[in-house]
């Protein structure tokens, strides 16, 4: 089912998809997509959404199952505490992309904005996965309890920017952060350190980017012929000390 969005209110074109889904389309096509909020939002089991355009604040927020796919840039909040499926950008995510994420997958092609996977959360056995093929912004996994995070810096618009901005994992007490190359320790926030990659990381990496590059059409051996650094947190209270009891 095609949807052309134009200039349409996003409460309209929010409850065209609605009515759609209710009655049973599981392929939908948005068009001329111009900043609409809360696309997807709340929508669960096998659908499929192609949206042609740029989709404004909260795509996919509480989603649950559905494959969202998204042929230009994507506005803040993308996946906000989505808890399963899939949303693929072609181009750039923005800010607070998987804010409180506890399951499913982001993919993007680009960069991604400021406070990436903030609050991102294991949920039961639902492991939240983000990758960024270009780079990131300030923040990147701040407050992270759970899930993966993993920045590629390949698709980087201005070549001469650093893969990731300040204050990396502030905060951090859980999941883990993988950066394709070496990364300044002066990049990272409290509570959050270095380690090496084990042999499991390698086979969690391998799997995330088989199926990243099978979306997007990229070379796994090429994106694997690199080292990879690991940012995780030196302790679950990171903050501990900041609190006191009576």
């Amino acid at each position: 089912m095609r949807i052309v969005a134009n200039y349409k209110h996003y409460k309209e074109l929010n409850e065209e998809i609605f009515q759609a889904v209710q009655a049973g389309v599981a392929e939908l096509t948005l068009e001329d997509v111009n900043g609409q909020r809360f696309i997807a939002d709340c929508l669960k089991g096998k659908l499929n959404i192609d949206i042609y355009g740029t989709p404004g604040n909260d795509l996919g927020m509480f989603m649950d199952g559905p494959t969202v796919t998204v042929f230009g840039n994507a506005q803040d909040g993308v996946g906000n505490t989505m808890s399963s499926g899939k949303i693929i950008i072609h181009g750039d995510g923005r800010d607070i992309l998987g804010h409180s994420m506890r399951g499913g997958k982001i993919f993007v092609r680009g960069d991604v904005g400021y406070r990436v996977g903030i609050h991102m959360k294991t949920y039961k056995s639902n492991v939240p996965i983000i990758v960024a093929g270009g780079r990131a912004g300030d923040f990147l996994g701040e407050y992270m309890a759970g899930g993966i995070i993993i920045v590629l810096g390949i698709h980087n618009r201005a070549k001469k920017a650093e893969i990731l901005g300040d204050w990396v994992a502030t905060g951090q007490h859980g999941g883990a952060i993988y950066v394709r190359g070496d990364v300044d320790e002066s990049k990272l926030g409290n509570g959050a350190s270095q380690f090496r990659v084990t042999a499991d990381d390698e086979i969690t990496i391998k799997k995330v980017l088989k199926e990243y590059c099978q979306v997007f059409g990229l070379d796994l051996e090429g994106l694997l012929d690199a080292e990879f650094t690991k940012i995780a947190p030196l302790s679950h209270r990171p903050y501990a000390a900041l609190y006191t009891c009576e």
